[in-house]
């Protein structure tokens, strides 16, 4: 798998120092309020929300959210599908959204619409990646890790073909990798 990455953007070591960062900004903010429900954007976020929610010093609920716009290639489709639903009800709760990387805004802002009109009391996003070259629709994240550039990216649970997820870092992709497909 090593020898399919370009260059490393973040290390283990990176992100174990962002996790730390977001799980104390998270905390702050929800210092003082209700339980809220933190929404894991699957399969993408599950190794990065573990990684912040067991460092959140504050009562938290979970659950887990999939939907799709990649279908398997290295761009969007431009459509999101909703793959699974959360099995708690949204209304009247705060939510925080766990995402793993904001390239075009399109799965965040069906995400946050969706939640919304189900009567969430507000809708916060974490995601660990930001891409802004990317985005094609106004939206953005409340706590972010780092922001990268537009280049295709795994590892640390991204990933291509559902491969490289279990990488312990953040890389890009070598080009000949998904170009041949």
């Amino acid at each position: 798998m090593n020898n399919d990455i370009l260059k490393t953007l973040y290390s283990k070591k990176d992100i174990e120092v962002a996790c730390k960062r977001l799980a104390n900004e998270i905390t702050e903010y929800y210092q003082g309020k209700e339980s809220p429900l933190v929404v894991g954007v699957l399969k993408g976020a599950v190794i990065f929300m573990t990684d912040v929610i067991r460092q959140v010093d504050a009562y938290v609920d979970m659950d887990f959210i999939d939907v799709s716009s990649y279908h398997g290639t290295t761009k969007s489709s431009g459509k999101v599908d909703l793959v699974t639903d959360i099995n708690s009800d949204p209304k009247g709760r705060d939510i925080l959204i766990m995402e793993d990387i904001v390239d075009t805004g399109r799965t965040l802002k069906f995400l946050i619409e969706n939640l919304t009109k189900r009567g969430a009391k507000s809708v916060k996003v974490c995601t660990l990646l930001d891409k802004p070259e990317g985005r094609v629709v106004d939206t953005h994240s409340d706590f972010t890790g780092f922001q990268v550039p537009n280049e295709f990216v795994v590892g640390y649970g991204l990933d291509y073909e559902e491969k490289y997820r279990n990488l312990p870092y953040i890389g890009v992709l070598k080009p000949e990798i998904y170009q041949n497909n």
